[in-house]
This record gives C-alpha cells, sequence and structure tokens, in this order.
C-alpha cells in the first residue's frame, strides 16, 4: 500500500599604606567600602549577565537540536529503520515539539510497523494542528482501511459547523468582541449617538456569542477534545468495569471513541454505532495531548 510521501516542510583587594591623620582613615575606609560594593555589584551582574546569556543560549539553540533530531529520524525512516524512527518522533513528541508534519511522519512510521491504531492516532493530532493537511488525510483513511476502524458519526450541527475549526471561531470572536467594545466605548463619548454604530455594536456582540457559542459546540462534539483512538488490539467495550462483563461492541485498532468518564483504569466511552460502554485506558489514547 503506497503511502503519501511527506514533504518535510519546515514544517527545531584594595589595601592603604602609610598612615594618615583620623580624618584621611574615614575617607579611605568609606571609599575601600564602596570600592568592594561595586566589586560585588559587577560581579552579581556578571553572574546575572552569565545565567541570562546561557538561558538565550539554550533558548535560540532548541530549535536547532529540534531540527537535528528530526533530520535524523527522517534518516531512519529513509533507511527503513521504522522502530528507529519512532523512537526519535517520539523523544520530540515528549519534548513539546510538537507539529502536524512531526504526527504525520510518525504516524507513517507506525503504519510501516502495521501498528494501525497508533497510525490512525497520530494522523488525527496531525489533522487536529492542521486540518487542510492533505496527506495526513489521505494516509488516514488507508488506514482505516486496513484496520477497518469505526468512526464516530458527527451531528448535522457538527457538519455545519466544521467548515470552520476551533482555532478560526477563536479568532472570530476575539476580533468581534474587540469591535463591540470599541464600538460601545465610542457610543459613550460620542455626542450623538448613532443608529449605524448602536447596530454595528449589537452584531459584532451577537457574531462573537454564535462563535463561542459553535467552539462549545465543536470542543465537546465527537470530534472534540474527549476524542480518543483505540490503540489495543482485540478490544472490547463492556457493560461493566470488569473483563467478565459482557461486550457491547469489538472495537479494532484505530476506531473512535469520546472519552465520557473515568473510573480507576477503566473508561466509560461513547462509541460507534450509537453504543457507549467501559474499556480499559491502557487500550486508547486521547488524540489531545
Amino acid at each position: 500500500m503506497n503511502i503519501a510521501v511527506s514533504k518535510h516542510r519546515r514544517r527545531l583587594g584594595i589595601t592603604a599604606e602609610g598612615k594618615t591623620s583620623s580624618r584621611l582613615s574615614v575617607r579611605g575606609a568609606i571609599h575601600v567600602r564602596h570600592s568592594s560594593s561595586v566589586l560585588r555589584f559587577a560581579q552579581r551582574s556578571g553572574y546575572n549577565v552569565a545565567i541570562f546569556s546561557a538561558a538565550l543560549c539554550l533558548f535560540v539553540s532548541a530549535p536547532a537540536f529540534a531540527q537535528a533530531d528530526f533530520a535524523k529520524a527522517n534518516q531512519e525512516y529513509a533507511r527503513g529503520n521504522f522502530k528507529e524512527a519512532i523512537t526519535s518522533y517520539e523523544a520530540l513528541v515528549r519534548a513539546g515539539h510538537w507539529n502536524a508534519n512531526l504526527f504525520y511522519d510518525l504516524g507513517n512510521a507506525y503504519f510501516r510497523t502495521r501498528d494501525f491504531g497508533r497510525a490512525i492516532l497520530n494522523y488525527e493530532r496531525a489533522l487536529a494542528l492542521d486540518q487542510r493537511h492533505p496527506e495526513a488525510t489521505a494516509n488516514l483513511q488507508i488506514a482505516r482501511d486496513e484496520s477497518r476502524a469505526l468512526e464516530l458519526q458527527p451531528t448535522r450541527l457538527e457538519r455545519y459547523l466544521q467548515f470552520a475549526n476551533v482555532n478560526q471561531y477563536s479568532i472570530a470572536a476575539a476580533v468581534a468582541l474587540w469591535l463591540g467594545i470599541f464600538g460601545i466605548a465610542a457610543l459613550i463619548f460620542a455626542r450623538r449617538r448613532s443608529a449605524a454604530l448602536i447596530s454595528l455594536s449589537i452584531l459584532c456582540l451577537l457574531v462573537c456569542a454564535m462563535t463561542v457559542w459553535a467552539i462549545h459546540t465543536l470542543d465537546n462534539g465527537s470530534k472534540g477534545r474527549a476524542l480518543a483512538i483505540v490503540t489495543g488490539t482485540d478490544v472490547q467495550a463492556r457493560l461493566a468495569t470488569a473483563d467478565t462483563a459482557n461486550s457491547v461492541l469489538a472495537l479494532p485498532a484505530g476506531s473512535e471513541i469520546k472519552i465520557l468518564n473515568t473510573r480507576g483504569d477503566w473508561m466509560y466511552a461513547a462509541l460507534p454505532n450509537d453504543l457507549r460502554g467501559w474499556i480499559q485506558t491502557k487500550n486508547a489514547e486521547p488524540v489531545r495531548l
């Protein structure tokens, strides 16, 4: 099965000599104490500058080290050392260097080892960061076909709202809110209140409210923050938190679930086909980190 090839877009002391009058001795002591204070201040300043410089070097060099590790992982993948590539990619994920291409390449490496559950998990993570990642979208469907994974079906309202993602709705809500605030401020300080300005302020606040509602709907929907992917094999969703409980649904690797609650080593989840059941937490991982 051919997998779309990643383009790897830059997708990283002072002493005193001789005897003098008591007045001069006092002045000398003051000078010595002042010089010592200046010296201590300079030393402390030097330490602070050194610490700041070291922190700045680490901050600047961190992306370079990440890029080097990413390139090394890509080389391992190109040589066919998929397990070694997975180890390197996962190290970057644990270090917090998240981007869509990293998760996409990690998904490809898992696919090559026929771990379809984790391949689908990482393709989903790539799409959570970049909804319009064409390679991740294509390979996600290939992996689902291979594993026969089950999907959660979004509601009709969710489908209407999915023309934009949560980040885009957040930006729209912030812009509309500030425009509404500025409009209200202008009305307060204006000598004459304009009907057009009142209408525009009300419209902006309504847009803000609608986008916040859309964010809430998507965030709690089938593809929201509670979405998880089954990564175990031969997983059975059960009626109760026991391996001997009756099975509700067999979940192939890569199947989608929505976590509703957790109890110890079990999670209660919404399942495909409008079912609900308990599965062990070790058998699924959330898409959002």
